[in-house]
Formats: C-alpha cells, structure tokens, sequence
C-alpha cells in the first residue's frame, strides 16, 4: 500500500522533522482476542500519521491462515492476509484475548519461531504472553499480560513471573496487560521514535489520561479497592493474594501486620464488612474459578493451589459462593 494511504486529514497538526520511510507494525490476530486492546494499540499510530500529516507508521494484520478471525466481543475482523515474514526493521505483535489456554495457534507459534530466528522483534497485547511463552521469548525477560489471566498463566509456566504493570518495555519485547494499556504502550513507542511532545499530543487526541510510567499497576491499589489507605489492611490483604496456595494463619497474618486478631477482625469489618478468614476464603475461590475457566488443570491441581487439602472443600466453598460446581463451571464452559 502507498504510504499516503496511512494518512488521514486532521484539524489539529504538529510539526515533526522526520522524512525516513515509515515504521511498519504488523498485529498477529488470535481467536478471541480483545478488540478494546488491538484497536488501542493500533489508534496511536493511525493518530501519529493524522497530526504530523506524514506517514510516521503503517499497519497491518495477519491471522494463521488469512481468514477472518472473531474477536471476544463477537466481531469479525478480516485481516490483510495470512502470516508472512517480516523484517528486522518492523515490530510485530500477538493480540490475544480471553481463553488465551486454548486460542493458541501452532502456526503462529511456528512462526514467531522463525521471526525470532531471523531477529524480527515481536511482542505481546492482553494474552499474547502465552503464545511468547511457547517459544522461551520471555526468559529472563520482563513481561506482562493482563491480571485476570495472570494466575492461569503461572500454573501454565511456573517458571515465568509476570509483571503486575500495564505494560513492560525489555530491551526489544514490549507487552502490555491490554486494554488502555495498549494505548500507554504504543506512546512509548511514539515518544521514542520521535518526541515526548508527539506522544503527549496524541494522547490527548485519543482523550487518554497518559500514565507517568510503564511501572503504574493495572489494578487499582488495593488502598483505592477497599476505601482506606490503612497500611496494615493493605499489607494483609497483599498477603492473603501472595499466599493463596499455602494459606497463613489469621494469627500469623495478624502478627506480621502488626496487629492482634481482634484488631484485624475489627480493621475487616469496618471497611470490607466480613471477617478476614472471610475475605481470604473469597479470594482463594475467586482463584479456583479463574483457574477452571482458563486452563485444563484437574479440579485435584486446581484445589492444591488453591490451598483446599481436598476437592471436596473446595467444591463446598465454591458452590456456597457461585451456587454450582467447579464440575458444573467445567461442563458449563465445554458445553458453550
């Protein structure tokens, strides 16, 4: 395509002094992947071109085998073709999203192998980690993918530590946890090309409130969570998430937040309204249901890491909060 073709008209203009040839992007498109993330990766670039008024940046997409791929909300996307090669000067990235176990492609995993061989620079948006995670991409690298698939990738690569940021920027691998991230992703990418002033321009035409840092959390601080910036309820509740497979003792957990039990019980009340064994309960089964909607664990493993010495535990609790099974979620989800 002629690089005009990438340049659509625009009210408000920037002046930037660049006349290489434009930097090329090319999405590689999952099954179920999350259109807000794709397009919020892909609307910087488009914005970039639009301002400047030159062809900063072109992009393409690619499925496995060219066909139109249907994202998570449902909607076809027809790509611009099947996978192809792309250069050491272009940057590619896999857009995955919500299934992520299942919506890997051998072909495409195939073919970041021979990218990567070649020394192309590929990257990941929302889940595109596990796909990278297939072929050691992200060994000894940081990385992130987004929270809610956090935990089912861990049980997948429990050599792998992924990052709780929006998005990570190591050396030449760049992910992002998807959603918005993308957008704070791709300015990085505007700002280092070009200018801190381009990327600022164009968050404001994307009316995105631009993260300070690549290090700012995708969840909300637990502080902002729960109403309170108390130190030790943060500290507790950061406990009981880092501690789900092994639980601590309320006791212990009192203890090392500086607390008795009762004034911990009293600190949970107050701004949770339930008990902390409650809460840690809650979390402990909100991991289990994670677990058995994105991987293929047995529902033995999933109790394990969910620290429930038997599945019959974890059935009870399971069933009291989301009133089925962790069969019937299973038979649910298989059944779809």
């Amino acid at each position: 395509m002629d690089p005009k073709d990438f340049i659509p008209k625009s009210a408000a203009t920037y002046a930037v002094d660049y006349d290489g040839p434009p930097r090329d992007f090319y999405f590689v498109l999952l099954n179920k992947l999350t259109m807000l993330a794709f397009s919020s990766a892909m609307e910087p670039l488009r914005i970039a071109n639009q301002v400047t008024g030159k062809a900063l940046y072109r992009w393409f997409t690619m499925a496995p085998d060219g066909q139109s791929v249907r994202c998570s909300n449902n909607v076809l996307i027809t790509p611009d073709g099947p996978l192809k090669d792309i250069t050491k000067q272009d940057r590619a990235f896999i857009c995955a999203g919500v299934e992520p176990a299942t919506s890997q492609d051998d072909r495409v995993t195939h073919w970041l192998r021979r990218q990567q061989a070649h020394g192309a620079t590929v990257g990941g948006i929302c889940t595109g980690a596990f796909t990278l995670a297939q072929t050691q991409a992200l060994k000894n690298r940081r990385f992130t993918l987004h929270w809610e698939n956090q935990p089912a990738f861990v049980e997948y690569h429990p050599h792998l530590s992924p990052s709780p940021n929006l998005y990570e920027k190591d050396g030449d691998l760049m992910t992002c946890g998807g959603g918005s991230a993308a957008t704070d992703m791709m300015l990085d990418v505007i700002e280092t090309d070009h200018s801190k002033e381009l990327a600022l321009m164009v968050a404001d035409m994307c009316l995105h409130s631009r993260s300070l840092t690549k290090g700012m959390r995708q969840q909300s601080a637990q502080a902002m969570a729960i109403g309170t910036r108390n130190p030790r309820m943060i500290k507790a509740l950061g406990l009981m998430k880092d501690n789900l497979e092994e639980p601590i003792p309320i006791d212990a957990l009192s203890s090392n937040v500086g607390l008795s039990r009762r004034q911990l019980e009293r600190l949970f009340k107050r701004y949770l309204d339930e008990s902390p064994s409650e809460t840690y309960m809650s979390l402990r089964v909100a991991r289990a249901y994670a677990l058995l909607s994105e991987t293929d664990l047995s529902i033995t493993e999933i109790s394990m890491a969910t620290g429930f010495t038997h599945p019959n535990q974890l059935s009870i609790r399971f069933r009291k909060r989301y009133d089925l099974s962790p069969h019937s979620l299973r038979k649910a989800w298989a059944d779809r």
